[in-house]
């Protein structure tokens, strides 16, 4: 990246001289990379500033293009607030949306789906996996149900692309957002895949409307250093995911896990382990509140709590009360995350530091007043 921070500043728009040649060749270059990545070609490939407008394209975008044939949409109660709120704010606008409930596993049941699915529907939004409890979907069967009906289907797969295989045509998938961030890149950008080099193409309808660039559907100057930034992590993505990167972090994941085990009492895992993401491990451990540890912790461990209070009233995650937790489930869920730099040193570390710490809180709970 660092050649378009401070030395190649030219517009990819402005194609008549070399400087405007080279940042378009460069986006190019990091459009196709991306597309390997996920099985795409390059020119379904809609440049965003990040996973949260790519999902409002998708989600306002389809729907309002597609209002004439349908105003119906189905999606999942684990989806993330950048696919519920705009959901939300085309129910104002006369949309209908059904909301598909999960099993305890945190998986998406393709029946349910189905059920949920009307003449009128226009668009289903599955996350191929989640960013709380690490539940993978089985985002290729809704696919091809999506696909038999005519139905267009978009997947938030920013937690997915790049950290597990991912091949829209595979998948039977129209629409997928992607973020350069959750896969070693910059933050701030981000992409749409759009289904637009086979027919019938889908239609979109603007969310930000201006110069016309990428194919009309994001206007707005590109952002030649994130993307650039964006294509080399894909292109390493791509080399690791061919390496055994993903079995190697899940072997982590395993070792933490019975590490933990070992050591403490009350250690359950929220979700399904046979369909996770391989860094990801969401547990509870009872009688060890999750905020509290996490404090008492001072810094040494890069963990965070499942029940962060974001939601009003307090009321904790939106994903672990569709999982059908308890409260005390819920208030003492941790999440790790395990990536790249991660090593078997570190998770025997983290065992080490976190066992006295549930120990300890646990010992302050029991002798709080009641």
């Amino acid at each position: 990246m660092l050649p378009y921070l401070t030395e190649k500043f030219g517009n990819p728009s402005s194609r008549q001289h070399a400087f405007g040649q080279e940042a378009q060749a460069a986006v190019e270059e990091a459009r196709a990379q991306l597309a390997r990545l996920i099985g795409a070609e390059p020119g379904d490939i809609v440049f965003t500033s990040g996973a949260t407008e790519s999902d409002n394209l998708a989600v306002r975008g389809a729907a309002r293009a597609a209002a004439a044939r349908g105003r119906h949409l189905v999606t999942t109660a684990l989806e993330h607030p950048a696919v519920l709120e705009p959901a939300r704010t085309i129910e104002r606008e006369g949309f209908e949306v059904t909301v598909v409930g999960v099993g305890p596993d945190g998986i998406v049941a393709t029946d349910e789906v189905a059920r949920a699915l009307r003449p009128d529907t226009v668009l289903v939004s599955v996350m191929a996996a989640n960013n709380e409890v690490g539940t993978v979907q089985p985002i290729a069967e809704i696919g091809r149900l999506c696909g038999e009906r005519g139905i267009l289907f978009h997947t938030d797969a920013v937690q997915a692309v790049g950290r597990m295989p991912v091949r829209v045509d595979e998948w039977g998938t129209d629409l997928v957002s992607i973020s350069a961030h959750k896969m070693y890149g910059p933050k701030g950008v981000g992409a749409l895949y759009v289904r637009r080099s086979r027919r019938p193409r889908v239609r979109l309808q603007p969310q930000a409307e201006g110069g016309g660039q990428e194919k009309g559907l994001r206007s707005g100057t590109l952002n030649v250093p994130g993307i650039v930034g964006l294509g080399e992590a894909a292109r390493l993505a791509t080399e690791a995911l061919a390496g055994g990167e993903p079995a190697r972090i899940a072997a982590l994941r395993d070792r933490l896990l019975a590490g933990l085990r070992r050591r403490l009492d009350g250690v359950e895992v929220n979700g399904s382990m046979e369909h996770r993401l391989p860094g990801n491990l969401h547990l509870s451990i009872a009688r060890a509140e999750a905020e509290t540890l996490i404090l008492s912790l001072g810094g040494r461990i890069a963990i965070s709590s499942g029940a962060a209070c974001a939601e009003a009233g307090g009321k904790g995650s939106h994903v672990l009360r569709a999982l059908g937790l308890s409260d005390e489930r819920i208030y003492t869920a941790l999440r790790f995350g395990l990536g790249r730099f991660n090593d078997a040193a570190e998770i025997d570390a983290a065992v080490e530091a976190l066992a006295p710490a549930v120990e300890a809180a646990r010992q302050r709970a029991a002798a709080a007043p009641r």
